[in-house]
């Protein structure tokens, strides 16, 4: 699951990667509390050159094909398990795939607590605030589209890859956010790779583990104004 995520700033991403063009106007504040639906930063190799592309898009995919009126709901997040077959994320993961940066994210564990006035159990969620020790900034896996609507609108969207959760972070929730390597970066963004089984296989490999990503929040601390 990654339902809310911190957003590293413009000049954050500049010193973790060697960056080319911006296809966007605007430079990118640090964001706290980035939600589904929000234009957020992603990192793209175009077709004509070897650098790293900025872009933005929605948080919440829209594929090419999309009719309806409405936009799609919950497409903010693919799991894994399907997104080599399922339509919404099938053409993307095998032909558009970016990487999504980010500081770190947010997880809410089902807790149980004792009412201190009453001596009831109450049923809680603790919030956590998941980052990787060794580094300021990390990127999940991901995909994008590019969909025009009926009046020829253009809209860039992506969506994160989320996974089974493993070690220490299954403690919290049973879902987590595919974080790639740093030297799984080019192959997850290579055009030339469009066998859906070796995408997989290149996620399934991601290390995302160990109790030393856990940082946990005051149990009454606001999760949204966590930093």
């Amino acid at each position: 699951m990654c339902g809310r995520f911190v957003s590293p700033e413009e000049r954050a991403l500049e010193r973790a990667f060697d960056l080319g063009r911006r296809d966007s106007p605007n430079l990118f504040a640090r964001r706290y509390n980035v939600c589904p639906t929000d234009m957020i930063p992603f990192l793209r190799l175009p077709s004509n050159s070897d650098k790293l592309e900025l872009a933005a898009g929605r948080w919440g995919m829209v594929p090419y094909w999309w009719k309806e009126a409405k936009l799609p709901k919950a497409s903010f997040n693919a799991r894994l398990e399907e997104a080599a077959d399922k339509p919404m994320w099938r053409d993307a993961f095998a032909r558009a795939r970016c990487l999504i940066p980010a500081e770190g994210w947010y997880e809410w564990q089902a807790v149980e607590r004792v009412d201190p006035s009453t001596g009831e159990i109450q049923q809680a969620r603790q919030p956590y605030f998941i980052r990787a020790k060794d580094a300021d900034v990390v990127c999940f896996a991901g995909v994008m589209a590019y969909w025009k609507n009926p009046e020829g609108e253009a809209l860039r969207s992506c969506a994160i890859l989320t996974a089974q959760a493993q070690g220490a972070l299954a403690d919290v929730h049973d879902r987590s956010p595919v974080v790639l390597p740093a030297d799984a970066y080019g192959a997850w963004l290579d055009r030339k790779l469009t066998d859906p089984a070796t995408a997989k296989a290149l996620a399934n490999n991601a290390k995302s583990d160990g109790p030393e990503l856990i940082a946990p929040l005051g149990t009454e601390t606001n999760p949204t104004s966590a930093g």
